[in-house]
Formats: structure tokens, sequence, C-alpha cells
């Protein structure tokens, strides 16, 4: 969309016009579900972030300066949320219960039933075992490695563009990136056909 459109288009959904916002947001929801799913790793959480990622946007759109691209900034906003999602899990699996404890639900107590994480041989014949490792890989980066590689070679943000998602030097975005590919390479080694 040309900078002049996305500039009216802002301007109208600062001042309320819902079409106008539904105008500018459409274009990115697919690609910031997809940035989401990757970076927190379940595709269910990711539905829920891209909707607290556009109300967030919808309520700060009269806040926006455009100091950035709106693309920049709504990246901001999803990194920070996926971020805050990535912490809240951390502290959720930290905390250890014995799986013959029940479980509190609105019913009352439960027994606690623990997901079969083991896939059957049809969905393991149709998933790609190196898709499934890259996934994997990239769920060992940390957040902050996560989101730099996932914004440059999978969102396709410039350097530039990532920096002022992120709010962070140039130079540490080259950093973050060359350290995440490294620690790609390295994870994905035996995988890869010809490494070493």
């Amino acid at each position: 969309m040309p900078s002049n459109q996305v500039a009216a288009l802002l301007q109208r959904a600062r001042t309320g016009d819902a079409e106008a916002f539904e105008q500018l947001i459409e274009p990115h929801v697919g690609r910031l579900y997809n940035y989401l799913a990757r970076m927190v790793g379940d595709p269910a959480d990711a539905e829920d972030l891209t909707q607290d990622a556009i109300l967030r946007v919808h309520r700060a759109i009269g806040s926006f300066r455009g100091g950035a691209t709106f693309q920049t900034w709504l990246y901001r906003i999803a990194t920070n949320i996926a971020v805050d999602a990535l912490r809240r899990r951390a502290r959720r699996s930290a905390r250890v219960s014995s799986l013959d404890d029940p479980l509190q639900a609105e019913q009352g107590l439960v027994a606690r039933e623990v997901r079969d994480t083991r896939r059957d041989p049809q969905q393991l014949a149709e998933a790609s075992e190196l898709t499934a490792e890259v996934q994997k890989a990239i769920d060992q980066l940390s957040p902050k490695l996560r989101a730099v590689v996932m914004l440059f070679d999978l969102q396709g943000l410039t350097y530039d563009e990532i920096a002022q998602a992120l709010a962070l030097p140039l130079g540490t975005v080259k950093s973050r990136l060359f350290n995440a590919r490294s620690r790609l390479r390295e994870l994905l080694e035996p995988y890869v056909v010809g490494a070493g």
C-alpha cells in the first residue's frame, strides 16, 4: 500500500473511522499471525495474541505519530505481546505440581489428565521432519534472538525496520541476527545434508 494511502487511512483511523482502521490493519493480519505463531510456538495462542495486538493498536492509534512506519509500530507491539506471553508461560511452567494432584475447575476438583504428546504414525508421515526441527530450534532461541530472526527472515523487515520495531541500535539487531543464525546452524547441523 502506498505511503500516502497509509497516511490517509491513519488520519481517518485516529478520528475513530472503523472502516479506515480495518483497511489499515487487514493487509498485516496474516503475516502478524504467522509471526506470533512462530514466536510463541502455538497456533491457538497466536490467534489470541493477534487479536490482542490488533486491539492494542486500535486503542493506541491516536498516539501513533509516525516516527516509524505503521508496520514497524505494529511489529513492536506484537513483539512486546509475544515476549510477555513467553514470560508468563515460563513462570507457569516453573510451578511444579504432582500429576496425581487434582485440578481446581469450575465444576470442582477434577482428575488431572495428561495429554499424550506422541504423534501417531500418520502424523509423523505427513509432517516434514526438517520443518519440525527448524521450529524446535527456533523455540530454543531466547525471545530476543527469536524476534530478530523472525522479523528479518520470515517477515522480511529490514535491519532499520527491526531496529525501530524493537527500539534497538542497528548494531544490536545485526549482532542478534548473527547470533540467532549461528545458534540455529548449530542446532540444525545434524539435519542439514552436507553440514560440517
